[in-house]
Protein backbone atom coordinates (compact mmCIF):
# COMPACT_ATOMS: atom_id res chain seq x y z
CA UNK A 1 0.00 0.00 0.00
CA UNK A 2 1.43 3.31 -1.10
CA UNK A 3 1.23 5.87 1.88
CA UNK A 4 1.81 9.72 2.45
CA UNK A 5 3.31 10.86 5.68
CA UNK A 6 3.23 14.94 5.69
CA UNK A 7 5.95 15.98 7.67
CA UNK A 8 8.00 12.92 8.19
CA UNK A 9 10.55 14.70 8.70
CA UNK A 10 9.85 15.20 12.61
CA UNK A 11 10.02 13.25 15.81
CA UNK A 12 6.56 12.13 15.88
CA UNK A 13 6.41 11.57 11.24
CA UNK A 14 10.13 9.70 11.79
CA UNK A 15 7.98 7.31 13.56
CA UNK A 16 5.64 6.96 11.44
CA UNK A 17 7.60 6.57 8.42
CA UNK A 18 9.66 3.55 10.27
CA UNK A 19 6.99 1.83 11.55
CA UNK A 20 4.86 2.10 8.19
CA UNK A 21 8.09 1.30 6.00
CA UNK A 22 8.51 -1.95 8.40
CA UNK A 23 5.10 -2.78 8.08
CA UNK A 24 5.69 -3.38 4.41
CA UNK A 25 3.94 -0.08 2.99
CA UNK A 26 5.52 1.67 0.37
CA UNK A 27 6.06 5.29 2.22
CA UNK A 28 6.32 8.52 1.03
CA UNK A 29 7.11 12.16 2.97
CA UNK A 30 5.68 15.46 2.35
CA UNK A 31 8.23 17.97 3.88
CA UNK A 32 9.35 21.26 3.78
CA UNK A 33 13.21 19.54 3.59
CA UNK A 34 15.34 16.88 3.09
CA UNK A 35 15.92 14.44 5.66
CA UNK A 36 18.42 11.99 5.29
CA UNK A 37 17.12 9.61 7.81
CA UNK A 38 14.17 9.18 5.98
CA UNK A 39 16.68 8.38 2.91
CA UNK A 40 18.15 6.13 4.64
CA UNK A 41 14.60 3.90 5.19
CA UNK A 42 14.15 4.33 1.66
CA UNK A 43 11.13 6.38 2.27
CA UNK A 44 10.48 8.82 -1.13
CA UNK A 45 10.73 12.62 -0.08
CA UNK A 46 8.44 15.17 -1.65
CA UNK A 47 9.18 18.89 -0.90
CA UNK A 48 6.81 21.41 -0.47
CA UNK A 49 4.48 23.16 1.41
CA UNK A 50 1.13 22.60 3.06
CA UNK A 51 -0.39 25.99 2.27
CA UNK A 52 0.43 25.51 -1.58
CA UNK A 53 -2.70 23.62 -3.02
CA UNK A 54 -0.66 22.31 -6.04
CA UNK A 55 2.30 20.71 -3.88
CA UNK A 56 -0.45 18.65 -1.93
CA UNK A 57 -2.20 17.47 -5.01
CA UNK A 58 0.85 16.51 -6.37
CA UNK A 59 2.43 14.68 -3.58
CA UNK A 60 -1.45 12.95 -3.09
CA UNK A 61 -1.21 11.44 -6.68
CA UNK A 62 -1.25 7.73 -6.70
CA UNK A 63 -1.62 7.09 -2.54
CA UNK A 64 -3.97 5.14 -1.05
CA UNK A 65 -3.90 6.41 3.11
CA UNK A 66 -2.30 10.55 4.24
CA UNK A 67 -1.48 10.20 7.61
CA UNK A 68 -1.40 14.05 7.83
CA UNK A 69 0.96 15.18 10.77
CA UNK A 70 2.54 18.01 9.79
CA UNK A 71 2.15 21.33 11.36
CA UNK A 72 2.94 24.38 12.92
CA UNK A 73 3.51 24.07 16.96
CA UNK A 74 5.13 26.17 19.67
CA UNK A 75 3.54 29.04 21.63
CA UNK A 76 4.67 32.04 19.42
CA UNK A 77 4.27 33.55 16.15
CA UNK A 78 1.48 35.30 14.24
CA UNK A 79 -1.97 33.78 13.56
CA UNK A 80 -1.69 34.08 9.67
CA UNK A 81 1.34 31.75 9.93
CA UNK A 82 -0.37 29.03 11.94
CA UNK A 83 -3.65 29.38 10.10
CA UNK A 84 -2.07 28.84 6.72
CA UNK A 85 0.06 26.11 7.93
CA UNK A 86 -2.76 24.54 9.96
CA UNK A 87 -6.27 25.39 8.80
CA UNK A 88 -5.36 26.02 5.10
CA UNK A 89 -2.51 23.23 4.64
CA UNK A 90 -5.25 20.57 5.73
CA UNK A 91 -8.28 22.06 3.54
CA UNK A 92 -5.49 21.44 1.08
CA UNK A 93 -5.19 17.98 2.08
CA UNK A 94 -8.59 16.85 2.60
CA UNK A 95 -9.30 18.54 -1.05
CA UNK A 96 -6.56 16.51 -3.17
CA UNK A 97 -7.60 13.18 -1.03
CA UNK A 98 -11.35 13.57 -2.36
CA UNK A 99 -9.56 14.50 -5.74
CA UNK A 100 -7.91 11.51 -6.00
CA UNK A 101 -10.03 9.31 -3.75
CA UNK A 102 -8.30 8.75 -1.50
CA UNK A 103 -10.02 6.65 0.99
CA UNK A 104 -8.72 7.02 5.03
CA UNK A 105 -7.08 9.79 6.31
CA UNK A 106 -5.43 9.67 9.71
CA UNK A 107 -4.54 13.22 12.00
CA UNK A 108 -2.53 14.19 14.23
CA UNK A 109 -4.44 16.28 16.27
CA UNK A 110 -3.70 17.52 19.98
CA UNK A 111 -5.33 17.86 23.19
CA UNK A 112 -4.49 21.88 23.31
CA UNK A 113 -8.02 21.87 21.26
CA UNK A 114 -9.58 21.16 24.57
CA UNK A 115 -7.41 23.71 26.10
CA UNK A 116 -9.25 26.27 28.57
CA UNK A 117 -8.10 28.85 30.89
CA UNK A 118 -10.86 28.35 32.98
CA UNK A 119 -12.34 25.66 35.08
CA UNK A 120 -9.02 23.71 33.93
CA UNK A 121 -9.82 20.33 36.31
CA UNK A 122 -13.00 19.51 34.30
CA UNK A 123 -13.18 16.47 32.86
CA UNK A 124 -9.80 15.25 34.01
CA UNK A 125 -10.03 11.55 33.24
CA UNK A 126 -13.45 11.58 31.23
CA UNK A 127 -13.98 10.01 28.13
CA UNK A 128 -15.12 13.29 25.84
CA UNK A 129 -13.97 17.05 26.57
CA UNK A 130 -15.55 19.44 24.95
CA UNK A 131 -13.68 22.15 22.62
CA UNK A 132 -11.78 25.22 24.22
CA UNK A 133 -12.30 28.73 23.77
CA UNK A 134 -10.66 32.29 24.07
CA UNK A 135 -7.14 30.67 23.17
CA UNK A 136 -4.33 32.77 23.83
CA UNK A 137 -2.67 30.80 21.31
CA UNK A 138 -2.67 30.70 17.56
CA UNK A 139 -1.94 26.98 17.87
CA UNK A 140 -4.33 25.67 19.78
CA UNK A 141 -7.10 27.90 17.93
CA UNK A 142 -5.62 27.00 14.56
CA UNK A 143 -5.40 23.25 15.07
CA UNK A 144 -9.49 23.23 16.44
CA UNK A 145 -10.17 23.91 13.59
CA UNK A 146 -8.56 21.60 11.27
CA UNK A 147 -9.46 18.99 13.61
CA UNK A 148 -13.45 20.27 13.40
CA UNK A 149 -12.99 20.15 9.68
CA UNK A 150 -11.25 16.62 9.58
CA UNK A 151 -13.88 15.12 11.53
CA UNK A 152 -16.92 17.06 9.19
CA UNK A 153 -15.29 15.90 6.18
CA UNK A 154 -15.42 11.96 7.15
CA UNK A 155 -18.88 10.54 5.12
CA UNK A 156 -19.21 7.39 2.38
CA UNK A 157 -16.01 8.07 0.32
CA UNK A 158 -13.49 9.41 2.96
CA UNK A 159 -12.75 8.02 6.18
CA UNK A 160 -11.24 10.46 8.75
CA UNK A 161 -10.25 10.50 12.13
CA UNK A 162 -7.86 12.69 14.67
CA UNK A 163 -5.68 11.58 17.26
CA UNK A 164 -4.57 13.64 20.37
CA UNK A 165 -1.69 12.89 21.74
CA UNK A 166 -0.25 14.12 25.03
CA UNK A 167 3.26 15.56 25.06
CA UNK A 168 5.00 13.23 22.77
CA UNK A 169 8.59 12.20 24.28
CA UNK A 170 11.18 9.51 23.89
CA UNK A 171 14.62 9.04 22.08
CA UNK A 172 15.48 11.09 19.12
CA UNK A 173 13.31 14.01 20.01
CA UNK A 174 15.27 17.19 18.94
CA UNK A 175 12.91 20.05 20.50
CA UNK A 176 11.30 19.47 23.97
CA UNK A 177 13.93 17.46 25.58
CA UNK A 178 17.06 19.70 24.31
CA UNK A 179 15.36 22.63 25.22
CA UNK A 180 14.40 21.43 29.10
CA UNK A 181 17.99 20.26 29.91
CA UNK A 182 19.69 23.43 27.92
CA UNK A 183 17.39 25.81 30.56
CA UNK A 184 17.84 23.44 33.41
CA UNK A 185 22.02 23.44 33.07
CA UNK A 186 21.64 26.95 32.85
CA UNK A 187 19.64 27.27 36.38
CA UNK A 188 16.93 28.81 34.03
CA UNK A 189 13.99 26.67 34.45
CA UNK A 190 10.48 26.62 37.20
CA UNK A 191 7.47 25.30 37.93
CA UNK A 192 4.49 27.52 37.25
CA UNK A 193 2.72 26.49 40.34
CA UNK A 194 3.62 24.26 42.63
CA UNK A 195 4.67 21.21 40.07
CA UNK A 196 1.87 18.90 41.43
CA UNK A 197 -0.71 19.45 38.46
CA UNK A 198 -1.04 15.92 36.99
CA UNK A 199 -0.49 14.96 33.31
CA UNK A 200 -0.41 12.89 30.92
CA UNK A 201 2.89 12.29 28.22
CA UNK A 202 3.21 9.68 25.62
CA UNK A 203 5.86 7.55 24.59
CA UNK A 204 6.52 8.22 21.19
CA UNK A 205 6.67 4.46 19.93
CA UNK A 206 3.26 4.74 21.84
CA UNK A 207 1.98 7.26 20.12
CA UNK A 208 3.17 6.38 16.19
CA UNK A 209 1.39 2.30 17.54
CA UNK A 210 -1.87 4.76 18.36
CA UNK A 211 -1.85 6.12 15.03
CA UNK A 212 -1.36 2.59 13.27
CA UNK A 213 -3.96 0.94 15.22
CA UNK A 214 -6.32 3.53 14.26
CA UNK A 215 -5.48 3.00 10.41
CA UNK A 216 -5.64 -0.82 11.02
CA UNK A 217 -9.55 -0.39 11.88
CA UNK A 218 -10.15 3.01 9.73
CA UNK A 219 -12.91 2.05 7.48
CA UNK A 220 -16.10 3.99 6.22
CA UNK A 221 -18.81 3.04 8.53
CA UNK A 222 -16.01 2.17 11.21
CA UNK A 223 -17.00 2.97 15.00
CA UNK A 224 -13.59 5.02 15.05
CA UNK A 225 -14.57 7.16 11.79
CA UNK A 226 -15.37 11.13 12.34
CA UNK A 227 -14.02 10.89 16.02
CA UNK A 228 -11.12 12.33 17.92
CA UNK A 229 -9.21 10.24 20.53
CA UNK A 230 -7.02 11.46 23.71
CA UNK A 231 -3.86 9.42 23.16
CA UNK A 232 -1.18 8.78 25.84
CA UNK A 233 0.52 6.68 28.18
CA UNK A 234 -2.14 6.76 30.62
CA UNK A 235 -0.02 7.07 33.31
CA UNK A 236 -0.86 10.37 34.90
CA UNK A 237 2.01 12.09 36.79
CA UNK A 238 2.69 15.15 38.96
CA UNK A 239 4.41 18.10 36.33
CA UNK A 240 7.42 18.06 39.31
CA UNK A 241 7.92 14.29 38.96
CA UNK A 242 7.43 14.00 35.48
CA UNK A 243 9.76 16.80 34.55
CA UNK A 244 12.73 15.69 37.08
CA UNK A 245 12.60 12.29 35.68
CA UNK A 246 12.68 13.21 32.00
CA UNK A 247 15.72 15.27 33.41
CA UNK A 248 17.89 13.19 35.11
CA UNK A 249 17.28 10.79 31.64
CA UNK A 250 19.22 13.08 30.10
CA UNK A 251 22.08 14.14 32.20
CA UNK A 252 20.43 17.70 33.70
CA UNK A 253 19.97 18.84 36.91
CA UNK A 254 17.31 18.59 38.84
CA UNK A 255 14.54 21.67 38.98
CA UNK A 256 13.04 22.75 42.65
CA UNK A 257 12.39 26.03 42.31
CA UNK A 258 8.95 27.89 40.98
CA UNK A 259 7.03 30.60 39.89
CA UNK A 260 3.44 31.15 40.89
CA UNK A 261 0.98 31.12 38.21
CA UNK A 262 0.05 35.12 38.42
CA UNK A 263 3.60 36.14 37.67
CA UNK A 264 4.38 33.73 35.06
CA UNK A 265 0.54 34.74 33.19
CA UNK A 266 1.84 38.90 33.73
CA UNK A 267 5.21 37.52 32.53
CA UNK A 268 4.08 36.19 29.39
CA UNK A 269 1.97 39.10 29.14
CA UNK A 270 5.16 41.05 28.70
CA UNK A 271 6.88 39.25 26.17
CA UNK A 272 3.40 39.34 24.28
CA UNK A 273 4.27 42.54 23.83
CA UNK A 274 7.94 43.45 24.01
CA UNK A 275 8.68 40.87 21.23
CA UNK A 276 7.41 42.14 18.30
CA UNK A 277 7.80 45.43 19.26
CA UNK A 278 10.86 45.06 19.45
CA UNK A 279 11.77 42.47 16.91
CA UNK A 280 13.15 39.67 19.09
CA UNK A 281 13.93 36.83 17.15
CA UNK A 282 12.96 33.61 18.74
CA UNK A 283 10.01 32.83 21.28
CA UNK A 284 9.75 34.69 24.49
CA UNK A 285 10.55 32.61 27.64
CA UNK A 286 6.99 32.74 28.60
CA UNK A 287 3.39 33.39 26.91
CA UNK A 288 -0.21 33.12 28.43
CA UNK A 289 -1.02 30.41 26.96
CA UNK A 290 2.06 28.63 28.15
CA UNK A 291 1.60 29.75 31.73
CA UNK A 292 -2.12 28.13 31.47
CA UNK A 293 -0.24 24.72 29.95
CA UNK A 294 2.05 23.90 32.76
CA UNK A 295 0.00 24.63 35.70
CA UNK A 296 -3.27 22.95 34.49
CA UNK A 297 -3.77 19.02 35.59
CA UNK A 298 -4.27 17.41 32.04
CA UNK A 299 -5.15 14.03 31.83
CA UNK A 300 -8.00 11.64 30.05
CA UNK A 301 -9.41 8.67 29.44
CA UNK A 302 -7.75 5.90 26.73
CA UNK A 303 -10.76 3.63 27.40
CA UNK A 304 -12.34 5.01 23.88
CA UNK A 305 -9.43 5.03 21.89
CA UNK A 306 -9.22 0.98 23.58
CA UNK A 307 -12.52 0.72 22.66
CA UNK A 308 -12.97 1.96 19.24
CA UNK A 309 -9.40 0.67 17.60
CA UNK A 310 -7.26 -1.42 20.18
CA UNK A 311 -4.89 1.13 21.45
CA UNK A 312 -3.46 -0.13 24.48
CA UNK A 313 0.33 1.38 25.08
CA UNK A 314 2.98 -0.99 24.76
CA UNK A 315 6.00 1.48 26.55
CA UNK A 316 5.51 2.22 30.20
CA UNK A 317 6.92 5.40 31.31
CA UNK A 318 9.56 3.57 33.48
CA UNK A 319 10.57 1.82 30.50
CA UNK A 320 10.67 4.69 28.31
CA UNK A 321 12.63 6.38 30.55
CA UNK A 322 15.39 3.54 30.55
CA UNK A 323 15.32 3.78 26.90
CA UNK A 324 15.75 7.34 27.01
CA UNK A 325 18.93 7.09 29.86
CA UNK A 326 20.33 4.57 27.50
CA UNK A 327 20.27 6.38 24.08
CA UNK A 328 21.78 9.82 25.82
CA UNK A 329 24.45 7.56 27.52
CA UNK A 330 25.37 6.06 24.22
CA UNK A 331 25.24 9.35 22.27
Amino acid sequence: MKILVTGGGGFLGQALCRGLVARGHEVLSFNRGHYPALQALGVGQIRGDLADANAVHHATAGVDVVFHNAAKAGAWGSYDSYFQANVVGTRNVLAACRAHGIGRLVYTSTPSVTHRATHPVEGLGADEVPYGEDFQAPYAATKTIAEQEVLAANGADLATIALRPRLIWGPGDQQLLPRLAERAHAGRLRFVGDGHNKVDTTYIDNAAQAHFDAFDHLVVGAACAGKAYFISNGEPLEMRELLNRLLAAVGAPAVEKTISFKAAYRIGAVCEKLWPLLRLRGEPPMTRFLAEQLCTPHWYSMEPARRDFGYVPKVSIEEGLRRLAATHAGG
